[in-house]
C-alpha cells in the first residue's frame, strides 16, 4: 500500500456549496405579476433575473459530495439500502433481457410479449455558487491543502448501488495500491479469559465492553483510506453511470427560498418553491439543501484587529487560495526570516502547518486552545464499528433534541489529528525545530505593526510564550459556527414556516424535511440532529440521501409517471418479479392481493406479465425462469 502521509480532513458538508450573503438589486417592479405576492424583495429582484417557468421536480442546492450522493440516489432504482445482492442480480438480468423475451403462462399456454415500462425520472437541477461541475469546491480545497488521501474509510462514498462500490472500483482499475491502511483501528476478537479483564491496556478496546474490539478483523478491508484520485475517479464513474453531467449543474448563488401557490404557474393551487438565485428565478416541487455548514467562515477578531472588513495578512483556511500566501512566498524567496502562526486543533491546521514548513518558512508556530486529541476519524470508534447500531439507536430514541445535541458534541468533540499524521509528519517537523507545537494556548491579541521595515503581527498569548517573534501571516483553522436562522436565504422560510432550532441546527422532521407540510429537505451538517454525528461526513451524506429519496418517492410523482405509484401498489409480487421495488415492499401487498385477485386467478388469463402465476421465459437465449421470484400461487 502507498504510504503518503498527507490525509484529508474535508467533510462533504465543508465541500458542498455554501451560498454567501448578498442583497437584492433595488429596481422597479417587473411587468409580470409577482410569483409570491408577499415577497417584496423578490419582486424587486425579478426584473434583473430570468424567470424559468418550467417546474422542476427536485432542485438540489450544492454540488459537493452531499449533492452528488442525493442526485445519484434519486436515479438509482435498486439502491443497496433497500435491495439485497440477490435482488440486484435479478434486477440486472431483467433490465438486460426483460424487454426482449416473451412470457409463457403455465396454465393457459399463451405467450405474451414482454413489456418494459421504464420508470419516469425526476426532472432535476443542481445549483452551486462556485462552479458548474461536481465537487468544485471540494477539489479546490484539497488542492490548496495538498491532501493526497482522505480521512474517511472505504465504506464511506457517494455510490448508492453497492456498499463496497469504491473498494470494487479500486481493484477494478488497479488503484488498490494507492490505499493506505488505518492502523491500530481493527482488532481481533479476544478470548473469554481476556473478556473477563477490565481494561486491556489497548486503546482499541473499551473497558465498558469487557475488552471487545470496536471493529472486527473481518471488516479490515473497509478500514483503508482512499487516495483523492481514487475518490474523484469513483465519483466520476457515478456521474457517468447516472448521466449526471451535461448541464445538470448551474453556477448560480442561492439568495432566497419561498413556498406557496404561484400565480399562473401552480396547477390546482399546488404549492411550489420559488427559488431566487443570482441569475434566475426557478420553481420546484421540492428543494434539497446540501450546503454543508452553510454559514460563512469568519476570523475570530482580537481587540486590536479590524472589527469589520477583511483582515490583512490573515485568512481563514476555508478562504485559502495557496499556501504560503503571496506575501509570505515573496519574503521567503527574498531570503528573510519568516514566521507563520497557525491556530486550530484539527487535522486541517496540522496540514497547513506542514505545508508552510515544506514551503520554506523559517518557523511555524501552531497554537491549540486545548489538549491535543488523536483520533482516526472525526467521530469515536464506537460510532464506526460493530456498536454503531447501538449508539445510533440510543441517539434516535433520545427524548429531546437537546439530548441529541449533547451526544453529537460528545461523539465528535473538537478538532483532532489522526495518529498516523501526528507520528509521521507533526513529530518530524517538531524534531527539525521548524515547528513549535503549543497546547492549551490562546491568542489574546494581535496587532499589525511595522517591524524591521515590514508589516507583521505582534501577538500576545495566554500563557505568554517567551521569545515569540512577530508573525508574517496568521492562518485560522477554527471551523465554522453553524446557525441556520442567520442564513439570508432561509429568512423567508423562517418567517412564513417557523421551526425550532437547537445549537444552531434546525429541528427537522424524521424525513429530514423542514416541516411535514413543507418539502424542503436538508442534508449535511444541518441535518445533524436527525442523522447523528456522521452527518457532516461522507457516510452521513449517503445516509441522508437514502432518507430523502424515500421521502421524495412518496411525495412527488415524476413527470411522465402519473399513476405509476398506484399501479405498483396493486401489483404486489408482480411488481417485485418485474424488477420494481423489493421483496419486502411486495410482502406488504400479499393480503390485499389475495383477496382482490382470487377470482381472477382462476380464469384463463389469470397470468399476466410477471404476474402472480409462475411464468416461464420461452426465449432460448434467456434460459431462466421467473418463478424463482417467489411469485407463484403456492408460495403465496
Amino acid at each position: 500500500m502507498a504510504d503518503d502521509t498527507r490525509e484529508g480532513n474535508m467533510s462533504p458538508s465543508q465541500a458542498d456549496a455554501a451560498p454567501t450573503e448578498s442583497s437584492f438589486a433595488q429596481e422597479d417592479m417587473p411587468n409580470k405579476p409577482s410569483p409570491i405576492a408577499n415577497s417584496p424583495s423578490l419582486q424587486d429582484a425579478a426584473q434583473s433575473r430570468v424567470i424559468e417557468e418550467e417546474v422542476l421536480d427536485v432542485l438540489i442546492v450544492g454540488s459537493g459530495p452531499c449533492g452528488l450522493a442525493i442526485s445519484a440516489r434519486l436515479c438509482e432504482r435498486a439502491p443497496a439500502a433497500t435491495h439485497t445482492d440477490e435482488e440486484h442480480r435479478r434486477w440486472r438480468w431483467l433490465k438486460q433481457y426483460g424487454s426482449k423475451v416473451a412470457l409463457k403462462q403455465t396454465k393457459s399456454g399463451k405467450e405474451k410479449p414482454a413489456k418494459n415500462t421504464p420508470r419516469a425520472d425526476y426532472k432535476m437541477m443542481v445549483i452551486d455558487a462556485e462552479g458548474d461541475t461536481w465537487l468544485n469546491r471540494w477539489k479546490r480545497l484539497f488542492s490548496a491543502y495538498d491532501i493526497k488521501h482522505l480521512r474517511s474509510p472505504m465504506l464511506w462514498h457517494v455510490d448508492p448501488l453497492d456498499r463496497d462500490a469504491m473498494l470494487g472500483h479500486a481493484y477494478r482499475t488497479g488503484m488498490d495500491k494507492d490505499l493506505v491502511e488505518i492502523k491500530n483501528c481493527v482488532g481481533a476478537e479476544v478470548s473469554k479469559h481476556q473478556k473477563k479483564k477490565k481494561g486491556t491496556g489497548d486503546w482499541r478496546y473499551d473497558s465498558n465492553k469487557s475488552g471487545r474490539a470496536a471493529i472486527n478483523l473481518r471488516d479490515q478491508n473497509d478500514y483503508y483510506t482512499p487516495s483523492q484520485k481514487l475518490f474523484c475517479e469513483h465519483c466520476d464513474d457515478v456521474v457517468d453511470r447516472y448521466n449526471l453531467g451535461g448541464g445538470l449543474i448551474r453556477q448560480e448563488r442561492l439568495e432566497d427560498i419561498d413556498y406557496g401557490v404561484v400565480r399562473d404557474v401552480s396547477i390546482d393551487d399546488e404549492k411550489l418553491f420559488t427559488v431566487t438565485t443570482s441569475k434566475t428565478i426557478k420553481y420546484a416541487k421540492a428543494v434539497v439543501m446540501a450546503v454543508g455548514p452553510a454559514n460563512k467562515a469568519s476570523i475570530p477578531r482580537t481587540p486590536s484587529m479590524p472589527q469589520e472588513g477583511p483582515v490583512p495578512q490573515a485568512t481563514h483556511t476555508f478562504g485559502i487560495g495557496e499556501v504560503p500566501s503571496p506575501i509570505v512566498k515573496e519574503r521567503v524567496e527574498a531570503g528573510g526570516t519568516t514566521n507563520v502562526l497557525v491556530i486550530g486543533g484539527g487535522l486541517t491546521s496540522a496540514q497547513i502547518a506542514d505545508l508552510a514548513v515544506r514551503s520554506g518558512v523559517t518557523k511555524v508556530w501552531h497554537l491549540l486552545r486545548g489538549k491535543l486529541v488523536l483520533k482516526h476519524f472525526d467521530v469515536t470508534l464506537e460510532w464506526m464499528g460493530k456498536y454503531k447500531n447501538t449508539m445510533q439507536t440510543e441517539f434516535w430514541t433520545s427524548d429531546t433534541d437537546e439530548e441529541r445535541l449533547e451526544m453529537l458534541q460528545k461523539a465528535r468533540g473538537g478538532g483532532s489529528i489522526t495518529p498516523r499524521f501526528y507520528k509521521e509528519v507533526v513529530k518530524k517537523n517538531i524534531a527539525s525545530k521548524k515547528l513549535c507545537f503549543m497546547e492549551c494556548t490562546k491568542l489574546t491579541d494581535a496587532k499589525l505593526e511595522e517591524v524591521d521595515g515590514l508589516t507583521k503581527w505582534v501577538c500576545q498569548t495566554e500563557p505568554a510564550i517567551s521569545g515569540l517573534p512577530a508573525m508574517d501571516y496568521i492562518y485560522f483553522a477554527t471551523g465554522i459556527q453553524t446557525d441556520f436562522a442567520t442564513l439570508p436565504y432561509f429568512q423567508t422560510m423562517c418567517e412564513k414556516y417557523p421551526i425550532q432550532g437547537v445549537g444552531g441546527l434546525p429541528c427537522l422532521t424524521e424525513e429530514l424535511m423542514w416541516r411535514k407540510d413543507v418539502p424542503l429537505f436538508v442534508s449535511g451538517k444541518l441535518a445533524g440532529l436527525r442523522i447523528g454525528p456522521s452527518a457532516p461526513n461522507i457516510g452521513g451524506a449517503r445516509f441522508a440521501a437514502d432518507w430523502i429519496a424515500l421521502a421524495l418517492d412518496n411525495l412527488i410523482e415524476p413527470a411522465g409517471g402519473e399513476g405509476r405509484r398506484e399501479a405498483n401498489a396493486r401489483l404486489g409480487l408482480q411488481d417485485y418479479a418485474a424488477g420494481e421495488g423489493n421483496m419486502y415492499s411486495a410482502l406488504g401487498h400479499l393480503g390485499v392481493e389475495d383477496e382482490e385477485n382470487t377470482d381472477e386467478e382462476e380464469t384463463e388469463d389469470s397470468g399476466t406479465m410477471y404476474g402472480s402465476e409462475s411464468a416461464e421465459v420461452s426465449d432460448e437465449t434467456a434460459g431462466t425462469d421467473v418463478s424463482d421470484a417467489g411469485a407463484d400461487e403456492d408460495q403465496k
